[in-house]
């Protein structure tokens, strides 16, 4: 069995549906670990060590956010450059996060079709998560396409259930080890691993 570790950040928490809706449906589950890193840290004075020690005693990793602006929120920025540091993340030595699966879980509010070289954002959503797959890739971590939730301002409630629903089918995949890595990797969206669109239903 996987344990999984989010990082959730998110500084207006109080006004999102998609990531409310998110979190309700993965937090029950035992296997599932979430530290609120806006309620654990509102001073941004981050417990480095505490931090390392989740990070170690868990196989998989999400950073879930919104994009805001084409990046994540401040304080998951801060505790990437806090708690990953040269030498036990990365560098000589540093191999404590070898091997252990990470992905982003992000929500947009412009929807799918708007990211892409004909879209809005003129990029695909990929080439803004770049420095997360970077990190992961520095870390020695096996990095996964993104779990997303877009057009969060268009969905109705039940479009917004279905999503969370999906996103707890999939991660009770990753926590019972049901799952292709590398069928996983070639999804432009873990969504797609859920639906019929792209991926397939079991990759």
């Amino acid at each position: 069995m996987n344990r999984i570790l989010i990082l959730f950040a998110h500084p207006r928490f109080e006004q999102s549906r998609a990531n409310r809706a998110l979190l309700k449906a993965v937090e029950p589950l035992p296997a599932v670990t979430l530290r609120d890193l806006y309620e654990l840290y509102p001073d941004f004075n981050i417990d480095v060590e505490r931090e390392q020690e989740r990070l170690a005693a868990h196989e998989i990793l999400i950073w879930q956010y919104p994009l805001y602006l084409y990046g994540s929120p401040a304080l998951l920025k801060q505790w990437l450059d806090l708690v990953l540091v040269y030498g036990w993340a990365h560098g000589p030595g540093g191999e404590a996060l070898r091997g252990k699966i990470v992905f982003n879980a992000v929500t947009t509010g412009g929807a799918r079709l708007s990211y892409g070289a004909g879209g809005f954002n003129r990029h695909p959503l990929d080439a803004f998560l770049l420095p997360f797959t970077q990190t992961a890739a520095l870390c020695n971590m096996t990095a996964l396409p993104p779990f997303t939730v877009q057009g969060t301002y268009r969905l109705t409630p039940e479009q917004l259930e279905r999503e969370a629903s999906r996103y707890r089918a999939l991660l009770e995949r990753l926590i019972q080890g049901d799952f292709d890595i590398e069928a996983l990797r070639g999804l432009e969206m873990l969504n797609d691993a859920l639906r019929g669109d792209g991926g397939g239903e079991t990759p």
